[in-house]
């Protein structure tokens, strides 16, 4: 089905509630699943739709709203509402921010996170195919009550909308229902908005009454409806937070796996929506994929790990690891039990093994730093290999030193490399080794002295222990 062209659309997202029920300090379209805040998924989907134009209306901790707004959608135009005195107020607020004459008027909302740009914009079609004044986005539910259902006469055109309280008879048992996602003719929103009236038991201005004015002139009017309504629904409680994290999080999972990806157990994996992957990716239970994560294809990733803002190239693998801004190479090997800080670099082929903390590292390629070690602020040569608990003193409590270990360098067991230190290309160090300087090229650094035997130490010095008992048996 070849993209709808969509012309002169001007969407207007509402965020300026308060979302008591979150019962949070941070305001509710702040709130994140799937690595996006609510609204970021909502402004997302917005402009898959193609818009001329976003105004997002901020109100409840504005400051808070409009900068975050500001971040991940700078296009957006800012509008305040100083009073919340309802829908048709907010969109009328938010519509004085603009310069709007003709076209198409989209109203969404802040907190539908699992909203798609493609029901946008096939909504949004649809509208001005049929050259309405009005559009009502709306699904079929299996349980309708608390939402305003749509009416509908015999032929099925739109009547109206009627909420729940003030339903008659079997308009109860009606199950389509209002979303509150609505698109407006341009021309009629303007002249009909400063007519809204507030008659109502909360003085608020509905935007859903210009669908009964429509109806009044003579305009047409209309319904959209939407076969997965889960995605008009809003969030107002850490509940309905949980339930929709996991419900997008499914719908990640699915998309990825028709990609081509293999996910050995959905239930315990998690990807934001922001994460790519490649085909012939596998992700092992208990695989956490954050941020702009990116993997690529045949890597194996899993189980137990973690991965944020971390690109892992072709063929490599990565168990029990914890990675954030991190850079893992083709076919190299990571874990088990690593943890990679920002600034990790490691080359193709190369290993950080079980135990290992790496923190603005710059492994090359096949490099190796087995286990038991901590390198920070260190570039290590292509084939070096570092000894097992080895430790990169890089802080000398005031500031921070780089080290370097050259090419086909190899490194004792126990080493420390009090920062700076430059080891050349194909030396060695001897294990318990502390490298306080330059180890020229293809040189042995030791420091430790030749060992000294004490006979009878044990009896002398711990006599009457169990292990002065065992010596004497042994003499």
């Amino acid at each position: 089905m070849p993209e709808p062209v969509l012309h002169d659309l001007t969407v207007v997202v509402l965020a300026a509630g308060a979302g008591t029920r979150m019962k949070s300090r941070r305001p509710k379209v702040l709130h994140e699943i799937g690595g996006r805040s609510l609204i970021g998924h909502v402004l997302a989907a917005v402009e898959v739709a193609g818009p001329r134009q976003v105004v997002t209306v901020v109100g409840h901790e504005r400051e808070q709203v409009a900068a975050h707004v500001t971040a991940v959608a700078p296009h957006a135009v800012l509008a305040v509402q100083e009073q919340q005195l309802g829908t048709g107020h907010a969109v009328h607020v938010g519509l004085g921010a603009v310069s709007v004459e003709r076209g198409t008027v989209l109203v969404a909302y802040g907190d539908t996170p699992l909203l798609t740009g493609e029901s946008l914009r096939d909504f949004v079609a649809e509208h001005e195919a049929a050259q309405r004044a009005v559009s009502v986005l709306s699904g079929v539910v299996e349980n309708p009550f608390g939402y305003g259902r749509i009416l509908r006469d015999e032929d099925g055109e739109v009547l109206g909308i009627r909420e729940q309280k003030d339903t008659l008879g079997d308009e109860a048992d009606i199950r389509e229902i209002n979303s509150g996602i609505m698109a407006f003719e341009a021309g009629f929103l303007l002249d009909a908005l400063p007519r809204l009236g507030n008659d109502n038991h909360k003085g608020e201005y509905y935007l859903t009454d210009l669908l009964g004015m429509a109806r009044d002139a003579g305009l047409m009017v209309g319904a959209h409806v939407l076969d997965d309504v889960d995605q008009t629904e809003g969030i107002n409680d850490r509940v309905q937070l949980a339930q929709r994290a996991r419900l997008l999080n499914d719908r990640i999972l699915d998309h990825w796996m028709r990609e081509g990806v293999t996910i050995v157990d959905p239930r315990n994996t998690w990807i934001d929506a922001t994460v790519e992957l490649a085909c012939d990716v596998t992700l092992m239970p208990g695989v956490q994929l954050l941020g702009a994560t990116r993997v690529a294809s045949d890597a194996l990733i899993g189980p137990d790990c973690t991965l944020k803002d971390t690109e892992v190239a072709a063929g490599a693998t990565v168990v029990r690891t914890h990675a954030e801004l991190a850079v893992i190479g083709a076919d190299a090997q990571v874990g088990p039990f690593s943890y990679l800080r920002p600034g990790t670099q490691l080359g193709a082929g190369g290993k950080i093994g079980g135990f290992v903390e790496t923190k603005n590292a710059q492994i090359a390629d096949g490099a190796k730093v087995p286990h038991l070690s901590y390198v920070g602020d260190a570039e290590i040569g292509e084939g070096a290999n570092i000894g097992a608990g080895t430790i990169f003193a890089n802080y000398d409590g005031v500031a921070k030193h780089r080290s370097r270990v050259g090419r086909h360098a190899k490194t004792g067991s126990n080493n420390t490399f009090v920062a700076p230190v430059d080891i050349g290309d194909g030396a060695s160090t001897g294990g318990g080794t502390v490298v306080r300087g330059q180890v020229p090229p293809g040189a042995l650094a030791v420091s430790a002295g030749r060992m000294r035997i004490i006979e009878g130490w044990a009896l002398a010095k711990r006599d009457g222990t169990p292990q002065a008992d065992a010596a004497r048996d042994a003499e």
